[in-house]
């Protein structure tokens, strides 16, 4: 998944623990070599879970705070499952635009943004 994500953005993406300048550690799934770009992935399969909505809300949360707090930190991303898309209905959703999350579909071999979906 992170592959396909860093090809879609153009960029090498890794996870890393993160260091803060408050002295907070933090593991993000992925980051690029700059440090602008972090993200998170939500990748569960199977039967849909309401508790999926709330790994979501969560993953979110944190790409807010460490866009904020890392000092370099420009985007904040979520690649999320087909599954998943289910948690991003509604408020969640627009919330996650409204706040400049960049949000993307992994199909199983590439990422796509949520708006391009048919």
């Amino acid at each position: 998944m992170l592959i396909a994500l860093g090809d879609r953005l153009g960029t090498t993406l890794r996870p890393k623990p993160l260091m803060l300048p408050d002295g907070n550690r933090v593991e993000v799934e992925g980051i690029d070599a700059d440090g602008r770009v972090l993200v998170q992935l939500v990748s569960n399969q199977g039967a849909y879970k309401p508790a999926y909505r709330n790994k979501v809300m969560a993953d979110m949360f944190k790409l807010l705070w460490l866009r904020d707090a890392a000092p370099n930190a420009e985007r904040a991303v979520l690649l999320v499952t087909e599954l998943i898309v289910q948690a991003l209905g509604g408020w969640v959703g627009c919330a996650a635009a409204d706040l400049g999350i960049e949000i993307y579909v992994f199909d199983g071999s590439r990422a796509v943004t949520l708006q391009q979906r048919t």
